[in-house]
């Protein structure tokens, strides 16, 4: 069936509501509104307001009312609007969340599932369109996945809720409106793995979320010149599939990474670091990385667009590589 990544996401919230009494979605804006991005559009009227709760604009409140629920027993998701706002309970999900069962001794577990929106590409200026996910994948504690296909968004959000720990997930904003084929049945996803979404024997690029689709485009323009691009999505960025990553690389041995976060101690230079210290004799060339301008993300169009990671600056980045050492 046809269906947006929107509605993909809509439909497992509502899979999991009916499959599990537990379930509850609380956020600003989820109930009457139908959520800030339409996501949660009909669920209130549906399963009504114990289980589809609007909270008022405090973050660190109701992630931690999530918390709390969590640990007597119930399933919440909590929605925050965008990566920026999830600062403001940062303390919540870094201090209590992440923490807990580890300063319980292992006695309480926090069955949390936190989504919200990241990236830009929508003028939605600075303060809605950063790509925060590295940070929290510096954290142990919790994990951190960035479904980029209309399967992982709706298969990804069953398998979370399954998970005893808290899991956070991020939902590229210029992803609500994609659309595609997804079966009718689709079940939950395996989140420990990243996928190879497209082979290629000359160079590998390294990418998740919102950047997928660009590096995917780019991968097409390099086949067009005779270089074929091995495309891996990461899809969980906590914990990192290190061994998919450095299979590719060892068949390709050159890599890129695309990453639409800041290059300064990003998840970029994470993953840089593990081929260095996993496939560095492996190696043809260093390893490149390409990611959003040291700046906060613009309004205007045509500066947003310079700051982002864009099709043809990896398609620019290859072809120099492939030019040095063709």
């Amino acid at each position: 069936m046809k269906i947006t990544y929107r509605e993909a996401i809509r439909q497992a919230i509502r899979d999991a509501l009916i499959r599990d009494q537990r379930v509850f979605l609380m956020g600003e804006d989820v109930g009457a509104y139908g959520g800030c991005f339409a996501v949660s559009k009909g669920l209130l009227e549906e399963f009504g307001p114990d289980r589809i709760r609007d909270t008022p604009l405090s973050e660190s409140a109701f992630v931690g009312a999530g918390i709390g629920a969590a640990m007597n027993g119930m399933r919440p998701i909590v929605e925050i609007m965008t990566v920026n706002f999830s600062l403001l309970a940062l303390d919540q999900i870094v201090n209590n969340a992440a923490t807990i069962l580890h300063m319980s001794g292992g006695q309480f577990n926090i069955p949390l599932v936190i989504r919200m929106t990241t990236g830009a590409g929508r003028q939605l200026a600075a303060q809605h369109s950063h790509s925060l996910e590295g940070w929290y994948a510096h954290i142990p504690g919790i994990k951190v996945l960035a479904p980029a296909t209309l399967e992982d968004a709706r298969g990804m959000l069953w398998t979370a809720l399954e998970d005893p720990d808290p899991v956070l997930i991020f939902e590229h904003g210029t992803l609500y409106n994609m659309q595609g084929e997804i079966a009718a049945d689709a079940v939950p996803v395996e989140i420990s793995k990243a996928a190879v979404r497209r082979a290629g024997t000359d160079v590998s690029l390294i990418t998740y979320g919102g950047t997928l689709g660009k590096t995917m485009l780019a991968a097409e323009h390099l086949a067009a010149s005779g270089v074929e691009a091995e495309v891996v999505d990461l899809r969980t960025l906590r914990p990192l599939d290190t061994t998919t990553i450095l299979d590719s690389v060892m068949r390709t041995h050159r890599a890129v990474i695309i990453d639409e976060g800041w290059r300064s101690g990003s998840i970029s230079a994470e993953i840089s670091a593990r081929i260095m210290e996993g496939a560095f004799y492996e190696l043809d060339l260093p390893v490149e990385r390409i990611c959003s301008a040291e700046v906060p993300i613009p309004y205007a169009k045509q500066l947003e667009d310079a700051a982002l990671p864009q099709a043809a600056t990896i398609v620019a980045t290859v072809t120099r590589m492939m030019g040095g050492h063709g």
